[in-house]
């Protein structure tokens, strides 16, 4: 009689390879295997979600912030009772933003309105090698998911030199103290080199979760945190904004690129030109527009979401302003859909 549901925490700076990740292990996850994924974008549209490629697969998405951080933290601890409640997977797969510090994650999975029903298993920490050495000397989410994680997966190997990953061994070795590698590209692993897969069979649960109403939901994460006892570390100095391209040349996205300041940490979205869709990923002023045949929401059509600090996001704003972009707060999309 099954009586927990395991939980994985992904983490990993942003363009780290985190949703390539969670790919890969949808990918390989044996059929008899219920599995959940809980997304968390720090954009306020959610790109990565339509990113997660599986049939009958349960996503929940959760946006605007960091999971860790008390601007969500209510959104987040609802999608664990939805999960514990009403779904019940064999495993919960979590992509924290990358942003984040989940430190706080174990403490909320053991809050008593769950009895128990989770059983965190381990933190994968997924490694961009070409730019994790950079971030880590500006970020302090980097050191946080170092010192939390106990599996390190390097990927992006073929962007960096043999040298710099043994530099980004070295520099996990000192804030943990039995780091396990992974060396990788495009995020490729062996499920089973991850993941405790027991044997699957039908369940039934011996964990009964307290029924609740929103109006009682929201009153107790309330409660939850203004107990002074309550610890959330707030997320790096970061904002997100989202833009509406209101169409052009393909070549406009690629010039606009190449005017954006340095200190954009993110980009992400989809572009629609000539029918034809386009993944735009942009880390760290290294980016790639590549051509997606995958449907996307109509919402995500010619949207791009950068994530940079904030007196860095004031210039993204000029250069986007020059390449027909618009901050998606100040302009009438439908406007602009029907052609």
């Amino acid at each position: 009689m099954a009586e927990s549901i395991d939980v994985y925490l992904i983490t990993g700076f942003l363009g780290s390879g985190k949703t390539t990740l969670l790919n890969q292990i949808i990918g390989q996850m044996p059929k008899d295997y219920k599995l959940m994924i809980l997304m968390n974008e720090f954009g306020e549209i959610g790109i990565d979600g339509t990113l997660v490629a599986g049939e009958d697969l349960d996503i929940l998405e959760v946006s605007k912030g960091s999971i860790f951080c008390a601007c969500v933290k209510t959104d987040f601890i609802k999608g664990l009772y939805e999960i514990a409640h009403k779904i019940k997977p064999d495993i919960l797969l979590v992509e924290a933003t990358g942003v984040a510090n989940p430190a706080d994650m174990k403490k909320d999975l053991e809050l008593s309105v769950f009895q128990g029903i989770f059983r965190f298993k381990e933190q994968f920490c997924v490694v961009d090698a070409a730019n994790f050495l950079d971030a880590f000397q500006v970020y302090a989410s980097v050191e946080h998911q170092i010192a939390s994680s106990t599996r390190f997966i390097i990927n992006k190997t073929d962007l960096a030199s043999r040298e710099q990953i043994e530099e980004i061994k070295e520099l996990i070795a000192r804030y943990h103290p039995d780091p396990q590698f992974m060396e990788t590209t495009y995020a490729r692993v062996d499920v089973r080199d991850l993941l405790s897969l027991e044997s699957s069979t039908t369940k039934e649960w011996a964990v009964v979760i307290p029924q609740m109403t929103d109006v009682e939901l929201e009153q107790y994460v309330e409660d939850m945190l203004s107990d002074p006892r309550a610890s959330i570390t707030p997320p790096d100095l970061l904002i997100s904004a989202s833009f509406f391209w209101k169409g052009g040349p393909l070549s406009a996205i690629e010039d606009m690129s190449g005017q954006l300041p340095p200190g954009v940490v993110r980009a992400k979205g989809f572009i629609r030109e000539n029918g034809k869709t386009y993944l735009y990923n942009n880390v760290m002023g290294r980016y790639v527009l590549e051509e997606y045949g995958q449907p996307i929401k109509e919402n995500q059509r010619n949207v791009l979401v950068f994530i940079a600090p904030p007196e860095v996001m004031a210039l993204v704003e000029d250069v986007m302003k020059n390449f027909g972009f618009v901050k998606t707060g100040e302009v009438n999309r439908q406007a602009y859909m029907k052609t």
